[in-house]
């Protein structure tokens, strides 16, 4: 194609600016209208995806033989839709170069222009078209731009992601003529089957692209497909630093301020009845015309008056507007709303009032910024009198929902609070809602008013928070450097408090939402053009009807509408460490100190006394640090478990129990099963049982003959610790407590959990410590998830979060003891000190000893080093294979390198052998020693031409290796999940010119600390006095950071390591299965305790060309961490577990710090597995805040475990708690059925590859009951039928847990989760008894029942509260029409209240006659 005339461009230049507000225009109009945009093709807005994907392109060049000298050049680009011809988005113009000559190169234009933009829109057919356009100068008339020719930068691969460009810069073919060659019906996809289009040959344009993730943070900011250099202001953002003047490169956002929009009201022209008088009377025409229907005496009617507030910054709307239902103020001042204003300065109620103020959070003091108002009406087809519906309509209650006029308002920059009355516009002018709206009253029915409202006008009080107020720019910029001291968002103070109770983010909901119908396609659009990326606030369900749409919008997808999620938080109910009490009698003590429990020594083997636990405020921690007795011993000896009286008969009580738990940093400990055995020597039965010995059991199932009781041993002692851990263990034992679960040995299901405080392990100077404890047992039921009616249940600042119930199941008797030992420092180490070391690195020099391979290093008597040059064979093992390949006798087996030892004796047997061979020579036998000699000669001659050959092979590799290792340093750093590890490098520059060195790590948990706000917090904790540079690092457009080095200088580069992932070791759940039998003492040492796989982190500082200056190589050793509170879920299999967990107060928490400034701090979450949503949000001062978890669950009996960190810093330095989960998958099985009443189901059971002997246990015995009760045999890969019966004692929701067990190894062969939806049964007769409380045989009274049946029948008894009621006889036979006496037998209550006892009639079947309900009052 020739080359033509650029007069009409194809390009997208959507024109129609339109009269917006006469001759005056506001910044906001001046930036909206410059950057109008086409929308994408309709087709392609039907199937947008979600994401978008940002881009940075820099047209660097262009050369070619083409080009004329000394001509000016521009260059133009747009995207390009390859599928269906079309352009779309806006043409972004370069500046005018002029093409010089650059011999030998062909003639060369430099343009070095970048542009930004951003398209979700990721299908290969979309490109970006470069034209390039030449200016002709044309005397006085100005001049001509002639298209020279176009090319197209593909942005996506065939497999719609992203095209994978290298940095490096890319060369672009251009084709002759324009780009309206690529509207041509016959263009084909792609590029080169077009047979139309001709290349120009030598001539090219450079240019990269490639993908540019900083630009995601303002995608609120900047509208999809907008092509922006970073030159141009994006209202919003911060001028870029220094004398960089590229903003979107490392864009910055302004900080933004909240506004209120109170008393806000509409008026209408020139009433509100006239007004709406008319607009019905043109729909109903419209109506009637579209439908070519007579009138029939009905229309449409207002259903509801909507107003659309939303922030605009001329590009886009920064969030999506909030929706507010306006009502008329007659309708208003009828309902007697309080706090109204009058309709004096309105008239006779003529206008649209708001009944609450709107809190526009998104303001940015920028004179672009704007808040838009959208007027919209809501009509409904009224049907006719026969009930069919009206022509046109698609039903007779369809909502249609049109926008009728729209307003912008621009804040006066630098005021406070004020009234503001805006014009309301309408017609064929452009807004920014991107609707048509309705046409703007004639002239000749001018209001009264004047011509500025003869549209109609809305009128609202602005106001800010009490501490905020809209500053200039400037200001901003001026306060930014003081603002660089503090940490970033989210802030640790409280926002100030609303004035009035209002909903945050929309003041009304309506009705009508449900009810929008999709529009027809000859109707006006009125859907509103917002990101689906923006959280929503109150929006409608409203379809996309093909409208101009410059922004993204949600095409055919539904708009969420804010929902408060009805899911009740749970409590986090921690165990109450520290309610250790003796509630045993004497004599029940002596029996069990008397049981022959193994002594507790001292390091002087004196036994250790038990004492009273030391008073929390006479802790000392001088005393500890100052305790020659470094070394503890920490002994935990398991006595005995005991029912506690409470517990009722619902869950049997255990044969045989084991213990699961974690002792600070050590790896989690799973006892043996343990028998429990009265102190009188039986075994366990019965209820009401005293304290139960534990007794370990035999391979064979029998009792040990050992003592009783389980005790383990923990080493601590200081050289085992890292420098600076002894302080973290003793605050370990000062603050937390360890937390024990208690397992049914048989049945595998958790009894309960118990936690004793850790504090009297703390000696306090004293050579040894014991006490004894008694704890609760206690197991926290959480109740299945129900629909809460209405929002009292979610009302924050509740006293108890409903679904939580807390069961004292036992006691737990043991003992703690912490015996001190001397420290023994390790030879050849020194000692460990006890406060931190410094954490700065010095940087490695050519001063210091080179560990090389070819030095035997000894340590001499003076303690310094020497060092002994060895053999070339003995250090490398392919060169000592090479020389002895040649023997016979060792090509077998080539020799390893030889010891020390074995050198010195083959030297020894050589000198031997010369001796002989002197003293042979006198005995006239030279002959064969000159020929011995001649061989051993060549022999050695030879090796010598190996050993140079391979001199001269590793020669490179070895100066490498020596060069490599004299520049590297190395630092270990032990990891605990969710800390961060700092410490610092000190960087020299080597060299006498200055460099830009770029710092690169291989490993993402190991980062360079960039912000120095961060930088100064680590250094605040780690008590480190070095300085702190601003500004010191500039990010690469890889997010590579780079410093600045002059010649000999030294900085110090901070680096922090935090891993939140948990070691696969401490992931591993804790099952039921035992340790085993041979697990006796567990004698571990923190430095030998299973610390995980040691990991080797590489960072490189590398000046140009790549050339490394400094190596720094972190070893990072991971290390158990300490967990502070366990929870325990069980839930359906391969489903998502969703559960909202509320904080306990922030000065709860251990570890907290104390008076901290600003209030309450905000606090924050992170979980160990990436896979699991867990966040938090704060609802404002004073409100507590919740932890929202959602996990899938995996197939049962799956269990799974994560921990989540809970910090109290915006940095994330150190967590105040770490929580650890488990997650237990069952297989779901469902349940409805009747409180009293027996309802019978099966299970099908499958066998696994090996036949196993199994039994079916269930938390709940008294009121399930399997079949076959006992043991059975499985048969391999069979299938069996398990027959359950369910029998509740109370109605509600609740969970049944079943294990099917192998009796023989004591695994879990399958478990399942009964939900359990129980409903009352209907009470036929009511009955009220008053008893005494306290001692005495309790009362008997009787009740009657009458057989309704004309025949006998036979009856079962049974009650829902077993301990308090019993039957004389639990089935009776009566005849036909006869009355039977039932005999019942209350028993004492120790407390004083009222009890509801449900006596059930069941007949033989067990299916429920009648129920009586007995109301009993304890006084």
């Amino acid at each position: 194609m020739a080359s033509g005339r650029a007069e009409r461009s194809p390009w997208p230049t959507p024109g129609g600016r339109g009269d917006l507000l006469g001759s005056k225009m506001s910044e906001w109009e001046r930036v909206f209208l410059q950057n109008l945009a086409l929308p994408p093709h309709r087709q392609r807005r039907r199937t947008r995806p979600p994401g978008s994907t940002a881009f940075r392109c820099v047209l660097k060049h262009l050369e070619g033989a083409a080009l004329t000298q000394g001509a000016e050049y521009q260059l133009r680009l747009s995207l390009f839709d390859a599928t269906y011809h079309h352009f779309f988005g806006r043409t972004w113009r370069s500046s005018q170069r002029a093409a010089c000559d650059a011999s030998p190169r062909p003639t060369r234009a430099a343009f070095n222009e970048t542009i930004y933009f951003h398209t979700s829109l990721n299908h290969p057919g979309i490109a970006a078209v470069v034209e390039v356009v030449a200016m002709v100068g044309k005397g006085d008339e100005g001049s001509q731009h002639v298209s020279c020719g176009f090319g197209l930068i593909p942005l996506f691969g065939r497999g719609s992601e992203a095209t994978d460009l290298a940095a490096e810069d890319r060369v672009l073919k251009l084709y002759h003529g324009t780009p309206r060659a690529l509207l041509h019906p016959r263009f084909q996809d792609p590029v080169e089957k077009n047979k139309y289009l001709t290349v120009m040959e030598k001539s090219h344009l450079q240019y990269a692209l490639k993908p540019h993730q900083p630009l995601e943070m303002i995608f609120h900011l900047l509208p999809e497909n907008l092509l922006m250099s970073g030159l141009q202001t994006v209202p919003g953002l911060l001028p870029a630093h220094g004398d960089a003047s590229d903003c979107l490169q490392k864009p910055r956002l302004m900080k933004p301020v909240t506004c209120y929009l109170e008393r806000l009201s509409v008026q209408l022209y020139p009433s509100l009845e006239e007004f709406e008088e008319e607009l019905l009377d043109l729909l109903n025409s419209d109506r009637l015309l579209k439908a070519n229907a007579a009138p029939d005496g009905s229309g449409v009617v207002v259903r509801e008056r909507r107003l659309h507030v939303g922030v605009h910054n001329g590009l886009r709307f920064v969030q999506v507007p909030q929706v507010a239902v306006l009502v008329p103020e007659a309708e208003v001042a009828r309902g007697g709303y309080p706090g109204m204003p009058g309709s004096g300065a309105r008239g006779a109620g003529q206008a649209l009032v708001l009944r609450s103020r709107i809190h526009l959070s998104e303001m940015v003091p920028h004179p672009a910024f704007g808040v838009c108002f959208q007027l919209e009406y809501v009509f409904c087809a009224a049907g006719r009198a026969d009930g069919k519906a009206l022509p046109g309509s698609a039903s007779g209650e369809a909502a249609d929902m049109r926008s009728v006029c729209w307003a912008v308002w621009s804040p006066v920059l630098g005021t406070g609070e004020a009234e503001v009355v805006l014009p309301l516009r309408g017609g064929p002018c452009r807004g920014p809602c991107q609707a048509l709206v309705y046409r703007t009253p004639p002239s000749s029915r001018s209001s009264r008013q004047g011509k500025h409202v003869e549209s109609g006008a809305v009128q609202f009080h602005v106001s800010t928070d009490s501490e905020e107020h809209l500053v200039t720019a400037a200001e901003i910029l001026r306060k930014d450097r003081d603002k660089s001291e503090k940490p970033p968002t989210p802030s640790l103070s409280p926002p100030a408090p609303l004035r009035m109770a209002a909903s945050p983010r929309g003041p009304g909901l309506s009705v009508s939402q449900l009810l929008a119908s999709p529009q027809g396609r000859g109707q006006p659009p009125a859907q509103h053009s917002h990101s689906s990326r923006l959280s929503a606030g109150i929006t409608h369900l409203e379809a996309d009807l093909g409208s101009l749409d410059p922004e993204p919008c949600a095409g055919d997808q539904l708009r969420a509408l804010p929902f408060a999620p009805l899911q009740v938080p749970i409590a986090a109910v921690g165990l109450q460490a520290g309610s250790s009490r003796t509630l045993l009698s004497r004599a029940s003590l002596a029996r069990l100190h008397a049981a022959g429990f193994p002594e507790i020594l001292d390091r002087n083997q004196e036994p250790v006394e038990i004492s009273q636990p030391v008073d929390p405020a006479s802790f000392s921690l001088r005393l500890e640090e100052a305790d020659p007795l470094q070394g503890n011993e920490i002994i935990l000896q398991f006595l005995a478990v005991g029912r506690d009286a409470r517990d009722s008969a619902e869950g049997m009580w255990p044969r045989t129990v084991f213990l699961t738990f974690q002792f600070y940093r050590f790896p989690p400990v799973t006892t043996p099963r343990l028998q429990l055995v009265s102190t009188d020597g039986g075994p366990a039965a019965g209820l009401a049982v005293p304290a139960q010995l534990l007794v370990r059991l035999n391979k064979d199932g029998t009792l040990g003959t050992g003592p009783p009781g389980l005790q383990l041993k923990y080493m601590v002692d200081p050289a085992f610790l890292r420098p600076g851990e002894q302080r973290w263990f003793v605050r370990y034992l000062a603050e937390h407590s360890l937390q024990i679960d208690v397992w049914d040995g048989d049945s595998l299901l958790l009894v309960g959990s118990a936690a004793v405080k850790l504090e009297p392990l703390l000696r306090q100077g004293q050579a040894a410590v014991r006490t004894h404890h008694e704890l609760e047992v206690a197991t926290t039921e959480y109740e299945p998830d129900v629909t809460v009616m209405g929002r009292e249940a979610l009302r924050h600042g509740a006293l108890r979060p409903l679904g939580v119930r807390v069961v004292v199941r036992g006691h737990l008797h043991l003992c703690l003891a912490n015996v001190g030992h001397p420290c023994e420092e390790t030879p050849g180490q020194p000692p460990s000190p006890l406060l931190s070391c410094s954490r700065l690195l010095p940087a490695p020099d050519g001063t210091s000893s080179i560990p090389g391979g070819s030095w035997f290093s000894l340590n001499a008597a003076s303690g310094g080093l020497v060092s002994r040059a060895r053999r070339l064979a003995e250090v490398h093992g392919e060169l000592a294979a090479a020389l002895h390949s040649r023997w016979p006798e060792a090509r077998l087996a080539p020799p390893a390198a030889p010891s020390e030892a074995t050198a010195a004796r083959r030297r020894k047997l050589r000198h031997m052998a010369l001796v002989r061979q002197q003293e042979n020579a006198g005995s006239g036998r030279m002959p064969q020693l000159s020929q011995g000699w001649q061989e051993q000669r060549a022999r050695h001659m030879r090796d010598l031409q190996i050993i140079d050959t391979y001199r001269e092979h590793i020669k490179g590799e070895s100066i490498s290796r020596m060069l490599s290792q004299a520049i590297t340093a190395t630092h270990t750093v032990h990891a605990v999940l969710g800390t961060a590890e700092f410490f610092e490098f000190t960087l020299k520059n080597p060299y006498g010119v200055q460099h830009t060195v770029t710092i690169e790590v291989d490993h993402p948990e190991l980062s360079v600390i960039l912000d120095p706000r961060e930088w100064r917090h680590f250094k605040e904790l780690t008590k480190s006095v070095t300085p702190v540079e601003e500004e010191m690092f500039h990010l690469r457009d890889d997010l590579r950071p780079q410093v600045y080095l002059r010649p000999n200088e030294t900085v110090r580069i901070p680096f922090k390591y935090q891993t939140f992932s948990a070691d696969p070791a401490v992931v591993t759940a804790q099952g039921p299965a035992g340790l085993g039998a041979d697990a006796d003492v567990a004698a571990r040492f923190l430095g030998k305790s299973g610390a995980g796989r040691t990991k080797h982190i590489q960072v490189s500082f590398q000046v140009s060309g790549g050339k490394p200056i400094a190596v720094l190589r972190v070893k990072v050793e991971p290390q158990p961490h300490v967990v502070d509170q366990t929870f325990r879920f069980y839930h359906p299999e391969l489903t998502f577990l969703k559960k909202t967990i509320r904080l306990p107060p922030w000065h709860t928490l251990p570890g907290a710090p104390v008076g901290m400034p600003g209030g309450e701090p905000e606090m924050f979450v992170r979980c160990s597995d990436p896979d699991i949503i867990c966040e938090t949000k704060n609802m404002g001062p004073g409100e507590p805040q919740d932890i929202f978890l959602k996990v899938a669950g995996g197939p049962s009996p799956q269990i799974k475990k994560f921990f989540v960190a809970i910090y109290m810093d915006a940095w994330l330095a150190a967590p105040v708690q770490i929580w650890q989960f488990y997650l237990h998958s069952l297989q779901r099985l469902d349940v409805s059925c009747t409180a009293g009443q027996l309802t019978r189901l099966s299970l099908l059971l499958r066998g696994t590859p090996a036949p196993r002997r199994v039994r079916a246990f269930t938390s709940h015995p008294q009121e399930l009951e399997v079949d076959p009760d006992g043991a059975f045999l499985l048969p391999a890969n069979g299938i069996q039928d398990l027959y359950v019966g369910v029998r509740p004692r109370r109605a509600g929701n609740r969970f049944i847990y079943l294990n099917l067990v192998d009796v023989e190894s004591h695994q879990l062969v399958s478990s399942w989760l009964l939900c359990l939806s129980c409903r009352q049964p209907l009470i036929s007769k009511a009955f009220e008894i008053s008893l005494p409380v306290g001692g005495g045989r309790g009362c008997n009274k009787r009740i009657t029942y009458t057989n309704p049946y004309p025949s006998p029948r036979l009856y079962f008894l049974c009650t829902n509260r077993p301990d308090l009621l019993q039957f004389k006889e639990d089935s009776f036979e009566v005849a036909g029409g006869e009355v039977y006496t039932i005999g019942l037998r209350f028993a004492p209550s120790q407390s004083v209240g009222e009890e509801e006892i449900l006596i059930h009639i069941n007949d033989h079947e067990d299916k429920n006659e009648e129920t009586f309900c007995v109301k009993v009052l304890y006084q």
